[in-house]
């Protein structure tokens, strides 16, 4: 590889520029799970991978940095080039969709940064973006378990995988008076959770089930069931009998009201994982999802686009 394929951004190198990435490109690699271009994978060549874009998502056009892998996508370093250079790039798309504002660079843009940025000591005109670290804000304290008190019926929800229909979807909403946006807009199942004090779990002392306050990321069933089973054999919480919720458990915790973080969950679960697997498949085939972004439950394939998960164990 010759030097003129790195880039100093700072006081670090990147790895190789890669000329053929675009933004089109990207999602055939990184997001379609199982998608033709996704066999890059197989080569070592999507752990991280830099290209160079166009952003023609505000005002003035704007040449980029891009880090992207799995799930990842950061702009680096915003490059100083020649605005004539930049929107002549531009121009050439033509009309774009109001969705398509990310542009591959065009080859004079490409001559310009071999000779001016990639070859040249004088690394100025790359401006390194400043990442700006999130907390995310996990709601009010809990009530401490040891000083919660919780007078209301325990319900013991089904903990068996279960293989549904779609037709059968309405029935679990309303026999357990679970919220779910289409099926059973006015339920509501109450939990009553309490704080373990270890910053990890939750406990619902309606279901007396403990749950992860935040979970697993994005995969397919088949990697994210050995997930399981790594973070059973290392205790996480303490604990090795970790599992994928039912149906009916996961749909217990959704609550009706979506709040600040545009979920339908209590604000001591993390929006990490928008959608989850359950222990439930389709007839005649495909995977259960309990969606707390759209506040519903649906089927789809069980490897696309996969699915993240929060385990939950019984007390």
């Amino acid at each position: 590889m010759g030097l003129f394929q790195k880039l100093k951004i700072g006081g670090q190198v990147t790895p190789e520029i890669d000329w053929e990435m675009t933004p089109d490109l990207s999602f055939g690699t990184f997001e379609s799970w199982g998608g033709r271009e996704h066999v890059r994978s197989n080569i070592g060549r999507t752990d991280r991978v830099y290209y160079f874009f166009v952003d023609n998502w505000e005002d003035k056009p704007k040449l980029c940095l891009m880090e992207r892998g799995v799930k990842h996508a950061e702009i680096v370093a915003e490059i100083k080039a020649p605005d004539e250079l930049v929107q002549a790039c531009v121009e050439k798309q033509g009309t774009s969709s109001l969705f398509e504002k990310s542009y591959a660079i065009d080859a004079p843009i490409k001559e310009w940064l071999i000779e001016n940025i990639l070859t040249a000591e004088d690394s100025s005109k790359v401006i390194p973006i400043t990442k700006e670290i999130v907390v995310e804000d996990m709601g009010e304290d809990l009530t401490p378990l040891a000083e919660s008190e919780f007078t209301g019926e325990v319900v013991t929800l089904p903990v068996e995988e279960s293989f549904l229909q779609n037709s059968d979807a309405p029935e679990y909403m309303k026999k357990w008076n679970f919220f779910e946006a289409e099926h059973n807009a006015g339920g509501g199942f109450g939990n009553h959770f309490a704080d373990i004090g270890d910053g990890l779990t939750v406990v619902d002392q309606k279901t007396n089930l403990m749950w992860q306050r935040t979970g697993l990321d994005i995969t397919s069933i088949r990697t994210m069931i050995r997930n399981i089973e790594k973070l059973n054999k290392e205790g996480f919480a303490g604990h090795h009998d970790w599992r994928m919720p039912s149906m009916e458990e996961a749909m217990s915790i959704m609550d009706p009201h979506q709040n600040a973080k545009g979920i339908y969950l209590q604000p001591c679960f993390s929006k990490e994982q928008p959608f989850i697997f359950v222990a439930a498949k389709r007839k005649p085939g495909g995977y259960w999802f309990v969606d707390y972004k759209q506040g519903r439950a649906f089927w789809s394939s069980g490897t696309i686009p996969g699915g993240f998960a929060r385990l939950c164990r019984s007390l």
